[in-house]
């Protein structure tokens, strides 16, 4: 588990909370997310500040929902700059270095967190005594 990406104990939290429908709404947050990282890539891309505020924000609270911390402070900061930029009437391009750094680490998010939730995922088991044979 890479302790950096996830706060593994809200991601516990919130599989618990959610229970069974927990598998079904990663699904969306993986639907979401992806749109939301196309939609400030684009707005970028258009130098459009207005157009980062709202995937930034929707990118923030899903990713906080797992115990994504690092994801959701990107996303976070992503959405307060950009709404300085929208009052100031200011390009954002200045931030392009933050929105290329986003996919990644979206990616590599959601990565650690399918295969924490996949139940097929062989866990590593408690060793006693002699390691199990390797054939």
């Amino acid at each position: 588990m890479d302790e950096t990406l996830v706060d593994w104990e809200e991601f516990r939290a919130t599989r618990s909370q959610l229970g069974a429908a927990f598998i079904r709404i990663l699904g969306y947050f993986r639907e979401d997310g992806t749109k939301s990282v196309a939609a400030i890539e684009e707005a970028m891309r258009a130098r459009d500040a207005r157009g980062l505020v709202m995937p930034a924000h929707t990118l923030k609270s899903e990713a906080r929902q797992f115990g994504a911390e690092r994801l959701g402070a990107l996303s976070e900061d992503i959405e307060m700059f950009a709404r300085r930029c929208v009052e100031s009437q200011v390009s954002p391009e200045e931030y392009l270095p933050r929105v290329v750094e986003l996919r990644t680490l979206f990616e590599q998010t959601l990565g650690a967190l399918e295969r924490e939730a996949n139940p097929l995922v062989q866990r590593r088991p408690a060793s006693f005594g002699r390691a199990a044979p390797s054939y």
